[in-house]
């Protein structure tokens, strides 16, 4: 008899391999556990791995590979004849607290620092200023530095990239992580050298640290930098930054086309009540309208409102212009390019496509053949710490669920993020968290009385953070929680036996000679015969001259009473190495 033919993708989920075979969930889960696999119902297998775990179970079935099905590949833009000048794309990047949002405060007139938790940006924001009748786009990026993916992408999609560098406190790490992105990006670079009203300011510092460490060689020491000394808090220098930033756009002669389909990039997206899904644009080239179908990565949809970054609406967005649209069907992701399609059905079609092909992108970071195999002929002992991870945009959560996982464990502990999304956190979470004995981090985002009623009931640990690095070290501090503790041992020193005085059941009490180190009361020892091991003791009670002693060191004699678990017949000539022994607490590096 013929095995039948089924035919699946080259990556599936587990939930969906079940449905395929007919076979109870719990049946594949538990053929997977077996081999070492923790897999939840929705963890992605690649095809080969589906194939092993068939035989496995021996099923009358044989596993065929669907042929993918190449969908619509966006090509390049490339400038026509008729491009027009646009507005530079500036990201402000720095270190933390050197006053990045401060400034743009100051050149905005607002006072959004405030809304950031501590002082710290925790996503891109972007605004759009004008001077002297022209505009500039303005990228307010994260400084912390596990939003180094989210500053990356601010570094590509921008022209120019203005360094924020506190004029009291240097350059510092996340300063030359900025400079490298910029350089990495070809993005032209301006210093502003922040905080130039306090009275430890010191800009030729800053400006010897950048030159002689970073080559940024400023325009009066005869460089190609241009630096500009400012104050956010009392406006000192605000107007000269911005026109050097127009300079240095000018030189750059950058242009865009309006009459193409309008396409862009993903910088933020969350959802809202009563709105639904909110995405924050980038127009790159051409004008964007109410009404036009839009599709971005895996998602998409037709904007059914389209407002700048004050909230005021527009009847279009040109090249440059951050806007926030809404009509998405689900969030895109942040960093997914967005463009024009005609209508619904080609938006639908691309999509498919393109989710396809990130499922077999995220086959190979989730379990392959080659994963399964070697935890077949291994045992797994490493620990699991499961987490579901919920944020108020999408371009938070990537970069925490991202962050989380380089959190270096050396194998000891996995990290298994179980289940993540965009808005508070609902009953599904506490009822999937219960389910799997998991932690739920919030990241800047509410828990619902009723849900938090459900969490307790159920006995869910729930955590909600606002700044990045907190939650980090609070995921850290519980996977280490999860280490066994480190047994240390210490040598303090070693005796030779002299003579043995009296020898009881659970009691030795003998003399001798310190040959090196010291030895005290309470320590424990090593008993050698012919270096061998043959018991190991504790030190009750330690004398010199008759008399108890708190120390005894090399080269003098004294008498031992030692503490034994079983008789043990001493002999002269025996050795005792002595020690302490304590239980260290593990920690991650």
């Amino acid at each position: 008899m013929e095995k039948k033919v089924v035919v699946i993708a080259d990556s599936i989920t587990v939930g969906e391999l079940a449905e395929t075979l007919n076979l109870p969930i719990t049946t594949l889960i538990g053929e997977l556990f077996k081999n070492g696999i923790i897999a939840t119902i929705n963890q992605r297998i690649d095809f080969e791995t589906a194939t092993i775990i068939v035989e496995e179970l021996g099923l009358d079935v044989s596993l065929e590979k669907k042929e993918a099905t190449a969908g619509p590949v966006r090509k390049t833009h490339q400038l026509s004849d008729h491009a027009v000048e646009r507005a530079p794309i500036v990201a402000v990047m720095g270190h933390v607290d050197h006053g990045k949002t401060s400034l743009l405060d100051a050149i905005l007139d607002t006072k959004t620092v405030d809304d950031e938790a501590g002082g710290i940006t925790q996503h891109i924001s972007a605004y759009q200023v004008e001077r002297n009748g022209r505009k500039i786009t303005l990228l307010d990026t994260p400084g912390h530095e596990a939003f180094a993916a989210l500053r990356q992408h601010g570094a590509t999609l921008t022209d120019v990239v203005i360094i924020v560098v506190a004029a009291d406190d240097g350059v510092k790490p996340q300063t030359v992580e900025a400079i490298r992105f910029a350089r990495e990006a070809n993005a032209k670079i301006v210093v502003a050298i922040n905080k130039m009203d306090k009275e430890t300011a010191n800009p030729a510092l800053v400006k010897t640290q950048l030159a002689s460490e970073h080559q940024l060689n400023p325009e009066e020491w005869g460089g190609d930098v241009i630096m500009v000394e400012v104050s956010a808090k009392t406006g000192k220098g605000i107007d000269d930054l911005l026109e050097n930033v127009l300079l240095v756009a000018d030189l750059e002669e950058l242009k865009a086309d309006t009459d193409t389909p309008a396409e862009g990039l993903v910088i933020e997206s969350h959802m809202e009540t009563g709105r639904g899904s909110v995405v924050g644009l980038l127009v790159e080239h051409g004008m964007l309208h109410p009404g036009h179908f839009l599709v971005a990565g895996t998602s998409y949809g037709k904007v059914r409102t389209l407002c700048d970054f004050k909230g005021k609406a527009l009847k279009e967005a040109g090249p440059s212009t951050p806007v926030t649209v809404t009509g998405f069907k689900d969030l895109p992701q942040f960093g997914d390019t967005f463009y024009l399609v005609k209508n619904e059905k080609e938006a639908r079609q691309a999509t498919v496509a393109a989710r396809l092909e990130r499922e077999r992108e995220a086959a190979s970071t989730n379990v392959t053949s080659a994963d399964l195999l070697k935890l077949m002929s291994q045992k797994h002992e490493a620990q699991d710490f499961n987490v579901i991870v919920k944020a108020d945009v999408q371009g938070s959560l990537t970069s925490v669920i991202d962050s989380l996982r380089l959190i270096e464990t050396e194998g000891q502990i996995n990290l298994r993020i179980v289940g993540s999304g965009v808005g508070n956190i609902s009953e599904n979470d506490i009822h999937l968290a219960a389910t799997e004995g998991t932690v739920v981090y919030g990241f800047s985002v509410d828990l619902p009385p009723a849900v938090k009623r459900q969490a307790a009931r159920d006995k869910v640990e729930v955590r909600i953070f606002k700044v990045i690095y907190e939650l980090l070290d609070d995921a850290k501090k519980s996977m280490e929680g999860l280490l066994a503790p480190e047994v240390v041992e210490t040598e303090l020193g070693k005796l030779t036996i002299k003579g043995v005085f009296r020898t009881l059941k659970d009691e030795v009490i003998c003399g001798g000679e310190v040959t090196s180190g010291k030895i005290t009361p309470g320590v424990m020892a090593r008993v050698l015969r012919d270096k061998e091991q043959i018991a190991e003791v504790e030190v009750e009670k330690v004398q010199r001259q008759q008399v108890e002693a708190k120390e005894v060191f090399e080269g003098e004699m004294c008498g031992l009473s030692l503490k034994t678990q079983k008789k043990l017949q001493l002999e002269e000539g025996d050795k005792l190495e002595f020690f302490t022994r304590e239980m260290v607490k593990r920690t991650l590096s």
